[in-house]
């Protein structure tokens, strides 16, 4: 009978302490000893098919509560929590983690919470070491960059009714001719190119009295195309903005303004590119930014940008991170729609390619990359420019990242299905990362103590005691 049972020593406990049984009253209920209950709660003796059955009648429980395996998902996050880079001086074999369930789960759970907790704490501390020095310090919860941000990613930035109204809009102006013959017809309002100096600084600049929407003559046509189409979310779709921004509960102005204004654009992108539509495209065309941007007449960036979005429930996509920096690694747009890591601290890592694109201009960069719990994505980056339109008028050059996770790659035209992937460990920032190896690292880990380097230097920058 033995070879036949399986162990479930800590499920068979956790049962009779649930049931409020001593092992005396269970074992008096199901027709066995008080010390072979012993045993089969110690995995000393296997819990044979007779013994289940008998708690079956006995309890009136399912079986499955007790032989079905809910332990693989705990496995897999116990085992990318050993992956932290902070363990690993430590050797734990997959026995190890596999005994430490069977026998331990209670200390299985509490280690895994421990980890959460301390996870927690450096994101905070994170947050901390980000914020301003000196008397101007500013406080992360009433900062109206990071909460927009949250606002966003809390709605996966996803916002179905603006992108059902946009879609309603687009019909409308491909009915009317187009957003110029849009704006005359139904607003009354011209549309006016202007030299750059006489915009006086200004790229849209509405003018009511004349009723004339001013353009500066130097935007590019995606660029204005998407100046009429936000006008025209603030002409028509307010009302909707402003309730949408008003759910988010935002404390400061200026935290409302800049959520509207990304609102703004949200819809504006949405009009001209609008989401059924555009969800299509990006499938038969496998995600391929440029040839997507060229059949909506956008740019690269808009592209992606919108390619973010795709969230709608019933009708989601792959899941995008978005990130823009620039040549100093400063970060000014972030936008996720899958809760990734990134989102919060993400874009400082050196290793990422996204920091070395501005050596290959317009080129699309592709890279798998590993994150030091064992997340792995596949991140595409190029370069794009705003400004200019002139000899004299400034150009700025950015660069831009899309990021997916992993196995979302193969949907992608970007991704060879010969190669096999070779994944870069990257960090979400230096303070966060513990990888004590790396050599690329700007600053220490938090929490971690530096060696002195009187004896022994290491090729790292840091060496850090055990």
């Amino acid at each position: 009978m033995e070879k036949n049972g399986v162990y479930l020593g800590p499920r068979l406990r956790r049962l009779r302490k649930d049931l409020g049984l001593t092992q005396a009253s269970m074992a008096t209920d199901i027709g066995i000893s008080p010390s072979y209950i012993a045993l089969m709660e110690r995995n000393q003796r296997p819990v044979t098919a007779e013994v289940l059955i008998r708690l079956a009648k006995a309890y009136t429980i399912d079986l499955s509560t007790l032989t079905d395996d809910k332990g693989s998902s705990l496995t897999g996050r116990l085992k990318a929590t050993m992956k932290d880079p902070i363990f690993a001086d430590i050797e734990v074999s997959p026995i190890d983690l596999t005994d430490v369930l069977s026998n331990f789960p209670g200390f299985a759970d509490a280690m895994l919470r421990l980890y959460t907790a301390y996870k927690s704490e450096q994101f905070a501390l994170a947050d901390q070491q980000q914020l301003a020095v000196g008397p101007g310090r500013v406080d992360v919860a009433t900062d109206p960059v990071a909460a927009v941000r949250a606002f966003l990613a809390a709605r996966r930035n996803c916002f179905p009714q603006l992108d059902a109204a946009a879609e309603t809009m687009a019909m409308d102006i491909n009915q009317a001719g187009g957003l110029v013959a849009f704006l005359k017809h139904r607003h009354g309002l011209n549309v006016r190119r202007l030299p750059h100096d006489v915009m006086m600084g200004s790229v849209r600049r509405l003018d009511r009295h004349r009723k004339e929407i001013l353009l500066d003559d130097g935007l590019d046509v995606a660029s204005q195309n998407f100046q009429l189409a936000q006008q025209l979310a603030y002409l028509q779709a307010d009302d909707e903005i402003r309730k949408t921004v008003e759910s988010g509960n935002l404390v400061s102005e200026n935290a409302h303004h800049l959520a509207h204004r990304a609102l703004a654009g949200y819809f504006g992108a949405a009009v001209l590119m609008p989401y059924a539509q555009f969800a299509k495209a990006a499938e038969s065309k496998r995600y391929d930014v440029e040839a997507i941007s060229r059949q909506f007449n956008a740019s690269f960036e808009q592209t992606a940008h919108r390619l973010t979005t795709l969230q709608k429930p019933g009708q989601e996509r792959v899941p995008f991170f978005f990130i823009r920096v620039d040549n100093a690694g400063n970060v000014s747009k972030r936008l996720d729609s899958a809760n990734f890591p990134f989102a919060r601290h993400g874009g400082g890592c050196p290793l990422w390619s996204l920091h070395q694109v501005f050596s290959l201009p317009r080129t699309v960069v592709t890279q798998w990359l590993e994150l030091p719990d064992g997340q792995r994505f596949f991140s595409i980056a190029r370069t794009v420019s705003s400004g200019g339109g002139a000899y004299t008028s400034a150009r700025v050059t950015r660069a831009v990242a899309l990021v997916c996770e992993a196995h979302h790659a193969e949907r992608m035209v970007y991704h060879d299905p010969n190669s096999v992937p070779l994944y870069t460990p990257i960090g979400i920032s230096c303070r966060l990362c513990h990888r004590s190896t790396c050599t690329a690292r700007s600053e220490p880990p938090i929490g971690r103590s530096i060696l002195a380097d009187d004896y022994r230097r290491t090729e790292a920058p840091f060496g850090f005691s055990d």
